[in-house]
């Protein structure tokens, strides 16, 4: 969308000069910690909430809303380079009312402005900056800006000093016409966010599963494994996308399909030589930022980690591959190691970021290399496995990865692929206690309720397919305590658990509908692998709040938000599987699930209509929404028992 406004971000801003900051924010009385990042910016923040929007009224000021979340790499420059500058809070403060919002804790907020910033245009990501009307409404948004004008490639770009004066400007002389353009925006986006409805013509059957499963096999990279765009020649960043490989590795299971089995054991594979494992920790980072697998962004999510080992572990069981059990042992040893709490649940994420460097936390210098390995011929050894090709980061440093199959190097070597692991593991040892000596990410302990049923998940699927009771013990505790300490008196969930400095943690905020989803779907897990009967009355009774509180809609599917959750300008349905299933996928493909182990016709019912409410996205794109695949796919094998 193009407007007057984005035409003004052509027009130059004044450039001030830069002081440290001196203020301690109302932020500083919040429990999460992406916020508490920021509680001594000179910004003056206000946290979410009627206040803020309330004095933005009574001054008819604009709001400036910046979203993030603790882990975020570039959420951390723009707070060191823009709101921790006395010069950019001098306009944030008089021109705005400014908000800061944790994405994790509210992300009902987070998807509907960056839907709102969809519809400007812009693909989206985080930090993510809206200019918001009095009343909420969105007005102009955008990403990452560095603080100041800049030129790149001969071409020049606006600062965020320069786009705020704007846009203050913009309010000032031409206040009508935003009013307006928020209006058509907020619109635009309430129409995207809600545009489901149940198309009883929608056919469950097996070519509708057929459609997502040639979308995805469309986007697979033979030659790195995972998915893009074979047109731009898998160009930028790559995910995952675990749906993905849950419905090929399911379909594989049912149809003995080698080429669907191919395409799921090479992904898992090159994701487990790349650097986006951590080859000495084990854990998964967030992404790729580039084709194969290599340099990561390089921070650690509870989600991905939970929901790969449960994909390696679901391809273990077909495939009986010694390099997923280790990645999965690997993975489960540093959830354990660094992500869980005292009580046994599940932290939500690393950060990228340490010694004010991206990643400096896993890469090494030859130099430290050759420190840490004194005898020539380990150096030698680890080299040639993890880093023959020398600096592959920042032109100075070495992201470990397993550049060939070991299998391969054991054979030039005359000894067997378990000889030279062994041979390794001291090696690997001494490097990451060396490691452990340096300053660490920093460690978000927020609790949240949705991934931690996604690694109760994780866990539970690992102990089933192995064989380790330990795994689903952890899994167990972890679900005991989300049970007693994250819900209230009525038995509905609540979305964190988390402290403010000094204070005693609690559960806090509203439970969405992935929670109560991911949590079903961890407990249905530990259902299948202890058939332990008070799992799946767990399960049962969180559905039916789900379906009480979340549903009763003539369109079908479930809203992300309660229906006496706060009203904001839109209240979105869920629609589209990426990192995480989209809460509509995990609730199908539970109901299918609690129908098999039931028999209650009800459950069969809800899970149709369920399906059939994201019939018109799903034609439209099928390979997005995976996880429906998955769920109709139970569906119909359910069917015929």
């Amino acid at each position: 969308m193009r407007t007057t406004l984005v035409c003004l971000l052509l027009l130059a801003g004044p450039l001030l000069a830069a002081d440290k900051p001196k203020k301690t924010n109302r932020l500083a009385r919040e429990t999460s910690p992406y916020l508490l990042q920021h509680a001594h910016n000179p910004v003056d923040w206000f946290p979410w909430g009627e206040e803020a929007f309330a004095k933005a009224k009574k001054e008819g000021k604009l709001v400036f809303l910046s979203i993030g979340y603790s882990s975020c790499h570039w959420c951390h420059v723009m707070e060191k380079e823009s709101f921790s500058k006395e010069d950019v809070a001098k306009i944030l403060n008089e021109k705005f009312v400014c908000i800061k919002v944790d994405r994790e804790e509210r992300p009902d907020i987070d998807q509907i402005y960056m839907t709102a910033l969809n519809v400007f245009g812009d693909p989206g990501g985080w930090p993510l900056s809206m200019f918001l009307t009095p009343d909420g409404k969105p007005v102009l948004g955008f990403t990452y800006r560095p603080r100041e004008d800049h030129e790149e490639d001969g071409k020049k770009y606006r600062g965020f000093k320069s786009i705020a004066n704007l846009v203050a400007g913009a309010w000032k002389d031409q206040k009508d016409g935003l009013l307006e353009q928020a209006d058509k925006i907020a619109k635009t986006t309430t129409d995207t966010l809600t545009g489901l409805r149940v198309s009883p013509l929608f056919k469950i059957d097996r070519e509708q599963v057929k459609e997502a499963i040639e979308g995805v096999s469309g986007m697979f990279d033979k030659q790195h494994g995972g998915f893009g765009s074979p047109e731009r020649n898998f160009r930028g960043t790559k995910f995952p996308l675990p749906s993905k490989l849950v419905l090929l590795e399911e379909e594989a299971v049912r149809t003995k399909s080698e080429e669907l089995a191919h395409i799921v054991h090479v992904t898992l594979t090159k994701m487990a030589q790349g650097g986006i494992y951590d080859q000495l920790g084990g854990g998964f980072h967030r992404y790729s930022t580039e084709r194969t697998w290599t340099v990561p962004h390089f921070e650690k999510m509870l989600y991905d980690n939970a929901q790969l080992v449960e994909v390696y572990a679901l391809s273990w069981r077909r495939k009986q591959d010694p390099l997923y059990r280790r990645v999965i042992g690997e993975t489960l040893d540093f959830m354990a190691r660094e992500m869980t709490s005292p009580e046994g649940v599940f932290y939500s994420a690393l950060d990228a970021d340490s010694e004010e460097e991206e990643g400096r936390f896993y890469v090494w210098t030859t130099k430290e290399l050759a420190g840490v390995l004194s005898a020539r011929s380990d150096l030698d050894l680890f080299r040639k496995v993890y880093a023959e090709e020398g600096t592959n980061f920042d032109s100075k440093y070495t992201i470990l990865r397993l550049k060939r199959p070991p299998a391969e190097i054991a054979a030039e070597r005359k000894v067997s692929e378990d000889e030279l692991l062994k041979k390794l593991e001291p090696l690997k040892k001494a490097l990451l206690a060396e490691r452990a000596k340096r300053p660490r990410p920093f460690l978000d302990t927020k609790v949240i309720t949705g991934w931690n049923g996604q690694m109760i998940a994780g866990y539970a699927v690992a102990g089933k397919a192995l064989g380790e009771k330990k795994y689903v013990e952890t899994a167990a505790k972890a679900a005991d305590f989300i049970l007693k300490n994250l819900r209230n008196k009525e038995g509905r969930l609540k979305r964190t658990w988390s402290a403010a400095p000094g204070g005693k943690a609690e559960a806090r905020g509203h439970g969405y509908l992935d929670d109560y989803a991911f949590l079903v779907h961890g407990l249905l897990c530990l259902h299948d692998a202890t058939g332990e009967k008070k799992w799946l009355d767990e399960a049962k009774a969180l559905t039916e709040l789900t379906e009480k509180f979340f549903g009763g809609d003539k369109a079908g599917g479930y809203y992300y938000t309660a229906n006496d959750h706060e009203k904001l300008f839109a209240r979105a349905k869920d629609q589209y599987d990426g990192a995480q299933p989209c809460g509509n996928s995990m609730a199908a493909r539970n109901l299918v699930r609690l129908w098999l182990k039931t028999k209650d016709e009800k459950y069969r019912k809800s899970a149709e209509r369920t399906i059939r409410s994201l019939a018109i996205p799903y034609r439209s794109n099928a390979a997005s929404l995976c996880l429906l695949g998955s769920a109709m796919g139970l569906y119909l094998d359910a069917e015929k028992k």
